[in-house]
């Protein structure tokens, strides 16, 4: 070494050394966050001049601290190990007094989720054990006909949260990246770990997330569980991009327990909502967790866990067909009225409907032969048959096969009629009820879609001088507007409804929600387009067109051209 590397060295040294964690107490930091960065800065430079110019020795093991008070502080390599003991110090110090100040309960708050309006606003929440034949009717209705005001979609991203501020950011990547050169980039772990996991878990708590066992889950009455698992939902949003390994394991463990728990019908749409979240999840799991050998098994047990869930929900479908097909016969309903059971039948029928997305990639194969003749001793059990229909999707069978069995339990209980006429009275309110809420189902699953095209969601433009109408975005709605339609007119211009007037009940359920919907939109909105060029392309239908177009609705044939009229013409 030269005579001024030899000098750099030795000033470096003096630097560091006066610095030392061992030999001061109550000493400022450097990293305090202050306006004057020099004494930090020049810190640092001599860090970096003692991994220049020192000579290369192997990376002492365990903390520098330790390492750095026993007394092997003498010369270049002392002085590293003392520096690397400040460097540790001062990483602590950042982490620990520089985090920002986060309501965590805020950005967990259910407002900013994406809320289901065709679950939360048009179906109810079935969340009770299938009711007996005796109960009163107004009290089974009252309990089932809970609005489901939460239901859960997506949580579309991971909210990522400024944990610190940029500076202090800067700072400790400073620290880490210089720590990590000198072969401490353990140590810099742990104390990251040591410092974050405390404020993790008191984070996890504010949110509701509490440490429990798998039994401790398992343990719990529906109704707490229910809330828990909303509360899950809502944490993991806000937990997952700050969490370490011990905090992920905790979160998960929770969702671990549901996907394993006891199955029953009333846990369905929840389990849903959990697979679907931690479905959301997992692409931010693979980011923080896969990429690290020693964090892969978080990532592993978050797939493994959304596979028990969609596991569990196979299984409680089946179990709520055959919950339907062994309910028990007990007393007649008085008045031949609508049985509790059709009520809650239906009900649950509607969210499956609801659920349709998820629900459509997890039910793979239709409902299986055992299902189906589950109810052993039940002499009727057997004549069963679940129609098979072209193109049909297993999901779609299996809604089929809910009403197949729906109408087989309801025929014993029509048995217990003495009078006859009242026997298919019975028959005749239960099976009305199915028809209405079907009709229901049918109309929100296939029209929910096309009236939401003629929402002004997304369409006003503010600030500046463009305020008013964005006329892309109009135009695109128009034509969103009518290749759904077309579709549907397409398609349901084929199916079939033989009966004249369902078949004309239909039609004038379509017509009442369409028609004052589209008349409306055209009358807010059609000048924009009819002063722009080529308002053909946009405005293809008058409200009259579309009435005649419904017209042809369940005749089961292809749809006959239309001379369409013009309404900007």
């Amino acid at each position: 070494m030269d005579g001024g590397s030899a000098a750099e060295l030795e000033a470096a040294e003096r630097v560091v050394m006066r610095w030392d964690s061992s030999s001061a107490a109550d000493e400022p930091m450097l990293f305090d966050g202050g306006g004057d960065r020099a004494e930090a800065d020049r810190f640092l430079r001599a860090v970096d001049d003692l991994r220049r110019l020192a000579p290369a020795s192997p990376a002492a093991v365990g903390s520098p601290r330790r390492l750095s008070s026993s007394g092997s502080s003498a010369g270049s390599g002392g002085a590293v190990q003392v520096a690397m003991a400040r460097l540790e110090d001062e990483f602590r110090h950042v982490l620990s007094s520089r985090a920002l100040d986060i309501e965590i309960e805020a950005l967990a708050d259910l407002t900013s989720l994406s809320i289901a309006s065709d679950r939360s606003n048009s179906a109810s929440s079935a969340d009770l054990p299938l009711p007996a034949a005796d109960e009163e009717e107004n009290s089974v209705s009252s309990s089932i006909g809970r609005r489901s005001s939460a239901a859960y979609r997506s949580l579309r991203s991971i909210r990522e949260i400024d944990l610190l501020p940029d500076d202090a950011v800067a700072d400790l990547r400073a620290i880490a990246s210089r720590m990590a050169a000198a072969g401490y980039g353990r140590e810099c772990a742990q104390v990251y770990a040591s410092v974050r996991k405390p404020a993790v878990d008191a984070s996890l708590r504010r949110l509701g997330v509490e440490r429990l066992s798998i039994g401790d889950v398992q343990r719990l009455e529906w109704d707490a569980l229910e809330a828990k698992i909303r509360r899950w939902i809502r944490a993991a949003r806000a937990a997952v991009r700050g969490a370490v390994k011990g905090a992920a394991l905790q979160l998960f463990g929770f969702a671990e327990a549901i996907s394993i728990g006891r199955r029953s019908p009333e846990k369905l749409f929840k389990i849903i909502d959990l697979h679907d979240a931690l479905s959301d999840l997992l692409p931010d799991v693979a980011d923080i967790f896969a990429a690290s050998k020693a964090a892969e098994s978080i990532y592993v047990q978050a797939v493994e866990i959304r596979s028990r869930l969609a596991d569990a929900v196979r299984g409680i479908l089946s179990e709520f067909e055959n919950a339907v097909l062994r309910e028990p016969h007990k007393a007649a309903v008085p008045g031949g009225t609508i049985h509790p059971l059709t009520r809650y039948v239906m009900n649950y029928s509607s969210l499956i409907c609801d659920y349709k997305a998820t629900l459509s990639e997890l039910i793979v194969s239709r409902p299986s032969a055992s299902a189906r003749l589950a109810a052993e001793g039940n002499e009727l059990a057997a004549d069963l048959e679940l129609p098979e229909l072209e193109n049909q999707s297993p999901l779609a069978a299996h809604i089929v096969w809910i009403i197949v069995v729906l109408e087989h339990n309801l025929e014993g209980k029509a048995a217990l009629y003495k009078d006859l006429a009242l026997s298919h009275l019975f028959m005749m309110n239960n099976i009305h009820h199915c028809a209405q809420v079907a009709a229901t189902n049918y109309q929100r699953t296939s029209w929910l879609k096309i009236l939401n095209c003629l929402r002004d969601e997304g369409l006003h433009v503010s600030g500046g001088f463009s305020s008013g109408i964005s006329k892309s975005a109009l135009r695109e709605r128009f034509k969103s507007f009518n290749a759904a339609f077309e579709e549907a007119h397409r398609v349901q211009s084929g199916w079939c409804v033989p009966d004249n007037q369902l078949r004309e009940e239909l039609r004038i359920s379509i017509a009442e929600k369409l028609l004052p919907a589209y008349r409306s939109f055209l009358g807010r909105f059609r000048h924009h387009i009819e002063n722009g060029k080529h308002p053909e392309l946009y405005i293809k239908y008058s409200v009259e067109d579309l009435e005649i177009a419904v017209g042809d609705f369940f005749e089961g044939v292809p749809p006959s051209p239309h001379n369409r009229r013009r309404s900007h013409g």
